[in-house]
């Protein structure tokens, strides 16, 4: 439990740091960039497109032809900027926090590497097509456990065990790995695997948790439109937060994790050459001469 608290804590304080700070804030200013490029190049062509498409709706033809008589006219042009906003709004977000997710893992075990373990070796256990297979292999895996424990979610009590528990899994799976693919070796990230799997379990399921607090204000945010530009961007920033805080819990607690069994294990003798005997040289003295000289 002592090795689970202190890597918590560390995870905590790093998340303080200016960098880890600024890490998290990098998504908003990414999707600020993208958002706006895509305004300027493609906005008045999508809302005239979209607009088009609600005049060109059949059934919807009778919709704004009773909201006219109601006194709102023109409906398709008001509707069109609002739909369009709110179908790329995910696809925008979703695709610039994975980016950063994708750059965030390597930089935050490479921080953690460097000022807490800088004399670990590292072995380059697993590249980048290893990892990205490992992730999809596991989310696979994930969502037919999900698929499959559906049934069971009827009964009270595992509705509230299971999802976590799968996601825990997930969560734990990815990024363990990712924690240990620079570092370790495959034989040594199996055996941690296998050593601490209840603990890094645990980090899982609460991280897991922990994700779904974005959730809520994102929520909060769809529902009270008029803080939606508002909501949305805190949304963003805390999940983005929480994602360096899961990195930050796993890189401390998989490295100490390692460096640990590595200083367990018992060095390898070296063979030492056989010592040979020096060699003996009989020299026999011999008399001296009167000049000095040997016979």
């Amino acid at each position: 439990m002592g090795p689970l608290i202190d890597s918590f804590w560390r995870a905590v304080g790093y998340c303080l740091m200016p960098r880890i700070i600024a890490l998290s804030l990098l998504p908003l200013v990414l999707i600020g960039a993208v958002a706006g490029l895509g305004w300027y190049l493609f906005w008045t062509p999508a809302v005239a497109w979209t607009q088009s498409l609600l005049d060109g709706m059949a059934w919807l033809g009778t919709v704004w032809g009773w909201l006219a008589h109601l006194g709102v006219s023109d409906v398709p042009s008001m509707l069109a900027p609002l739909l369009l906003v709110m179908v790329t709004t995910p696809v925008v977000v979703f695709a610039c926090v994975l980016a950063v997710a994708v750059l965030m893992v390597p930089a935050i075990v490479d921080l953690v590497a460097k000022r807490r373990f800088p004399e670990l070796q590292r072995v380059k256990g697993a590249g980048f097509v290893g990892s990205l297979w490992w992730s999809l292999s596991s989310t696979v895996l994930a969502l037919v456990a999900l698929v499959l424990s559906m049934p069971l979610w009827l009964i009270p009590p595992l509705v509230l065990i299971l999802p976590p528990l799968i996601w825990g899994w997930l969560t734990y799976r990815v990024m363990a790995f990712d924690a240990l693919s620079e570092h370790a070796s495959k034989q040594e990230r199996k055996a941690l695997f296998q050593q601490h799997r209840g603990s890094l379990l645990v980090i899982g399921v609460f991280c897991g948790f922990l994700g779904a607090a974005p959730g809520i204000v994102w929520a909060s945010g769809v529902v009270f439109a008029a803080a939606f530009f508002i909501l949305i961007p805190i949304a963003i920033w805390i999940y983005t937060l929480v994602f360096a805080f899961s990195s930050l819990w796993f890189a401390h607690f998989c490295l100490a994790a390692l460096q640990q069994m590595r200083g367990q294990q018992a060095p390898v003798p070296v063979a030492q050459p056989p010592v040979r005997a020096p060699d003996v040289i009989d020299v026999q003295a011999k008399p001296l001469l009167p000049g000095g000289d040997a016979s």
